[in-house]
């Protein structure tokens, strides 16, 4: 069944209009503030009717020839809803989409179902956590959270501010606040980093905060991150699983963007496929060049977070295999190994 929809806005002297493919009428004028949360809105209400049972969806950019993203292995993991921006805001496209294929497309961020139902329905349980589902649905939250910056922030946006911008995204409530306290900014080494929170500000992220305030009070400005599911505690956790990503391991010590690019590889690994990552996924989610994102792994081979990388050429994607965590040595420390071809 198709899952597709998609809305443009067509500028008018009285406000856009919203044009829906799947709708033979237009819709009034509205304001261009609010034409952004209208199309999304119209989009969030085909996807409430058009409902289908987990089971019989399917990644709808198969269908299409994946001209939607580059070439990469094909599609993996689970069927989720993809939000993608184009024509610098003024097309909109919410499709079915694996995990594999959503990480691949450019300006695209992952919807969870839940958000797309009542915003008054109460909250799912939450799933249960035996001993081989530990951090897996963090690793799944950061994940979702990485692809969500990557299309909200600029694409040069800094390592530290990318950090900042994780924790900032799921420490926030429903109404978009998030409490930093001290002790965490510390830790990240950002605290009295003020150029950090102005990058933020300056892309209308969020409002730049009262540094000298304890905790630091953080509003943000992207209605995206509003209503997040699931509940609070638990995307807690996965912003405490973000600080200290598993199997990957570095010091907190470390450059920001060492910690960027060891977060991201450690959000893709998962128990049930190879650890890999395609080289443009890898790139956009950290803003780095693909000569960049190869030096970083150069040394984090280096430190012997990872034992190897290596690119696929037939399919661009990189694959790691990670050191094991008794031969971590600090960042600055010699590689004794010759390095892997």
């Amino acid at each position: 069944m198709r899952r597709i929809w998609t809305v443009e806005l067509h500028p008018r002297a009285g406000g856009p209009n919203l044009v829906c493919a799947q709708c033979t009428a237009r819709t009034p004028a509205c304001e261009a503030a609010s034409a952004r949360s209208a199309a999304l809105a119209h989009l969030a209400c085909h996807a409430r009717i058009d409902a289908l049972p987990g089971h019989l969806r399917t990644c709808q950019c198969r269908a299409q020839g994946c001209r939607w993203h580059p070439r990469h292995r094909g599609c993996a993991g689970p069927v989720l809803l993809a939000l993608t921006q184009g024509r610098g805001g003024r097309a909109w496209r919410l499709a079915d989409a694996c995990a594999a294929c959503a990480a691949a497309t450019s300006h695209t961020a992952v919807v969870p179902d839940t958000q797309i139902g009542s915003p008054h329905s109460p909250a799912l349980p939450a799933p249960a956590r035996g001993p081989h589902r530990l951090g897996a649905e963090e690793r799944l939250r950061v994940r979702e959270t990485l692809t969500y910056l990557a299309a909200a922030l600029p694409q040069f946006t800094s390592p530290a501010a990318r950090l900042l911008a994780v924790q900032c995204t799921l420490r926030a409530d429903g109404r978009g606040h998030a409490r930093l306290r001290a002790g965490l900014l510390r830790g990240m080494r950002l605290c009295g980093r003020r150029e950090v929170w102005e990058e933020l500000a300056h892309g209308a992220w969020l409002k730049y905060p009262d540094l000298r305030s304890t905790p630091v009070e953080v509003q943000l400005l992207d209605a995206t991150v509003l209503e997040q599911i699931p509940g609070h505690r638990a995307r807690c956790r996965a912003a405490h699983w973000a600080l200290h990503p598993e199997p990957l391991g570095l010091p907190t010590a470390s450059p920001p963007a060492l910690r960027l690019v060891t977060l991201i590889l450690a959000a893709h690994t998962t128990d049930h496929t190879a650890r890999c990552i395609d080289i443009e996924v890898l790139t956009r989610l950290s803003g780095h060049s693909r000569q960049q994102t190869a030096e970083l792994l150069d040394r984090l081979v280096a430190v012997r977070v990872l034992a190897r990388w290596h690119t696929e050429r037939n399919t661009d994607e990189v694959l790691w295999e990670p050191s094991t965590p008794r031969t971590h040595l600090r960042p600055d420390a010699p590689h004794p190994c010759p390095p892997v071809p």
